[in-house]
């Protein structure tokens, strides 16, 4: 069987997925992490951004990933957390899709940033959106411990504090690569 572009970008988006949301408290290797995006059968839609919802129809299809990563994670005896599942998630599309030249896609642009720490730190240090009480409420939760809904107030308020610009843009305020 040969290797394919499609077979490396999976594996690329899947190890850059697994590193960045494994965290204490919730330990995993790249592999586990792997073969959970296979599981819940995002691998499929990292062929085209075609293959992903419509904008309008992004936070649906999000909650479902994220029961579906959860479940797959319970398969390898993990206990993930909607936050957990979100960041591999967010990840693996940000790898495949954002810094896969797809940023200027509208359905790509409509994609969920991944939440960490030091973006939530950033977004209360400059008020973003003047939602600091809700960054630093969100802060206090910590992001590996999001239920669903903490989780998804935390991205409506990235969209209402950004309105008209690609999620991924709030990464502009993420200091991780410093």
């Amino acid at each position: 069987m040969p290797y394919t572009i499609e077979d490396h970008k999976h594996r690329f988006a899947a190890w850059a997925a697994g590193t960045a949301a494994s965290v204490k408290g919730c330990r995993f290797s790249v592999e586990q992490a792997k073969v959970i995006l296979e599981g819940a059968g995002l691998q499929r839609l990292l062929g085209s951004p075609d293959n992903l919802p419509l904008p309008h129809q992004i936070d649906i299809n999000h909650r479902e990933w994220r029961g579906s990563v959860i479940r797959a994670a319970q398969g390898q005896g993990l206990a993930f957390t909607h936050g957990v599942a979100a960041k591999l998630i967010n990840i693996y599309f940000k790898a495949g899709f954002v810094c896969g030249g797809y940023h200027n896609n509208e359905r790509v642009r409509s994609l969920h940033p991944p939440i960490d720490s030091l973006l939530l730190d950033e977004l209360a240090a400059e008020n973003v959106g003047g939602f600091r009480h809700v960054w630093n409420e969100a802060k206090k939760i910590r992001w590996s411990n999001f239920n669903s809904d903490q989780y998804e107030t935390v991205i409506s308020k990235i969209r209402e504090a950004m309105p008209n610009n690609a999620l991924w843009e709030v990464e502009k305020y993420w200091r991780g690569y410093q």
